[in-house]
C-alpha cells in the first residue's frame, strides 16, 4: 500500500525577510491584492493571513449570482495522469502534491553545506476572470539545519467551463472540469519550472522544460534578432519612464525593463508549450495582444504620460513583440528545434 503524502510543516526555524521573488504568470493582473505596479513584494505566502482564508472542504467555491457547482467532482488522479502525458517532469512535481491548498515538498537538494527545498501548494477554486495564478512567496531560512525552503502556491480557477470549444470537446462535465484544470495546473506549472531552475544551485532545476525555455531566451537575445530585439527593448524602456516615480535609478530602471522582457518571453514559452499539449494553439498575434498590456502595466501605468500617450506606446510594444515571436519561432525552426 502506498503510504499517503503529508503536508510540510508550516513552521521554519526562522525568516528570511528578503523575499527572492519571480514575477511570471498573471499575478499583475490581481487587483484584489495590491498596486499593479510591479508583481507582489507586499504578500507574504508563507502567512497563513496573507491569502484570503482556504473554503473548508465541504463548501464548494461560491460565485455570486451563479447557479450552485461543486468543484470536488474532479478526479486528481487524471489530471495528474493528463499532465503525465506530456511531461514526465511535471508529473514528478505534481505526484505527491494534493490539490487542497496545503503544502507540500516537492524537490529537495544538497549544495555545499546548505540544503534547497521547494515547496509547492495547489488550490482549486472560483476566484475571478483569470484562469490561474502562480505566487512566488519569500524564502524561508533555517540556520540551525542549513536549510532554505521555497513555498509556491498555484491558484487554480476552471471558470471557463461552458466555453464553446471545450462544451464541444466534452460533453461529460467531468471530464470537462478535469481537462480544463490539467491545462491551467500545466501552464501555471511550466512558470514553477522555470523558476526551479532559475533559483535552485546551478543543474539541479535543470528539467526539459527549463532547459527548452532557456534555449527560447538564447533564441531572443542572439544576434538574429538584434533588431527585433532592440525594438521591444525600447518600448519597454520608455513604459517604464512612464511608469516611474521619477525617484528610481537608470540602473534600476534596466533592471526592469529586464525582468519584463524575460516575463514575456516566459509567457511566450508557456503559451505555446501549453497550446502544443493540448492541442488548443495560441498564435502569436494573440499572446503579444495580451501581454503586451500586462506588461505595460507591471512597468508602471501612465504615471508621467497621458492615458493616450501610454496607449499608443501600447501598441507599438504589442506589434513589436508580434514581430519579435515570429522571428523567434522561424530560428528556432531553423535550427530545426521543436517542443516535444
Amino acid at each position: 500500500m502506498k503510504k499517503k503524502t503529508m503536508p510540510v510543516e508550516k513552521e521554519v526555524n526562522g525568516l528570511n525577510e528578503n523575499s527572492n521573488l519571480w514575477s511570471y504568470g498573471f499575478q499583475y493582473l490581481n487587483y484584489g491584492f495590491q498596486d499593479l505596479n510591479y508583481g507582489f513584494q507586499d504578500l507574504n505566502i508563507s502567512s497563513p493571513t496573507s491569502l484570503p482564508a482556504p473554503l473548508p472542504s465541504s463548501l464548494p467555491a461560491l460565485i455570486p449570482n451563479a447557479p450552485y457547482f461543486d468543484l470536488r467532482i474532479y478526479r486528481e488522479p487524471m489530471i495528474k495522469s493528463l499532465i503525465k502525458v506530456h511531461s514526465k517532469d511535471m508529473y514528478r512535481l505534481l505526484e505527491n502534491v494534493h490539490f487542497d491548498g496545503n503544502y507540500y515538498r516537492v524537490k529537495c537538494v544538497s549544495s555545499g553545506e546548505w540544503e534547497y527545498c521547494w515547496d509547492l501548494a495547489v488550490r482549486i477554486q472560483f476566484f475571478g476572470k483569470m484562469l490561474g495564478m502562480t505566487l512566488y512567496p519569500k524564502r524561508l531560512v533555517s540556520q540551525k539545519e542549513k536549510r532554505i525552503v521555497y513555498r509556491s502556491m498555484i491558484l487554480v480557477n476552471p471558470y471557463q467551463l461552458w466555453d464553446e470549444a471545450l462544451v464541444n470537446k466534452f460533453w461529460n462535465l467531468q471530464e470537462r472540469v478535469e481537462f480544463l484544470i490539467a491545462r491551467i495546473l500545466f501552464h501555471e506549472c511550466i512558470h514553477v519550472m522555470i523558476s526551479l531552475g532559475n533559483i535552485l544551485p546551478s543543474g539541479f532545476g535543470n528539467t526539459g522544460i527549463y532547459l527548452e525555455f532557456k534555449k527560447m531566451l538564447e533564441i531572443s537575445v542572439s544576434e538574429m534578432l538584434s533588431h527585433e530585439l532592440h525594438n521591444v527593448q525600447f518600448r519597454l524602456w520608455n513604459l517604464v519612464l512612464f511608469g516611474s516615480s521619477g525617484s528610481e535609478s537608470e540602473k534600476k530602471l534596466l533592471e526592469r525593463v529586464q525582468e519584463i522582457y524575460e516575463f514575456l518571453i516566459n509567457e511566450k514559452y508557456a503559451n505555446q508549450k501549453t497550446g502544443k499539449a493540448f492541442r488548443f494553439p495560441s498564435n502569436n498575434k494573440k499572446i503579444a495582444r495580451k501581454y503586451s498590456w500586462i506588461a505595460a502595466v507591471k512597468a508602471g501605468g501612465d504615471k508621467q504620460v497621458s492615458k493616450r500617450i501610454w496607449q499608443v506606446e501600447v501598441r507599438r510594444l504589442r506589434i513589436a513583440l508580434r514581430e519579435l515571436f515570429e522571428g523567434i519561432d522561424t530560428e528556432l525552426s531553423n535550427m530545426g528545434f521543436t517542443m516535444d
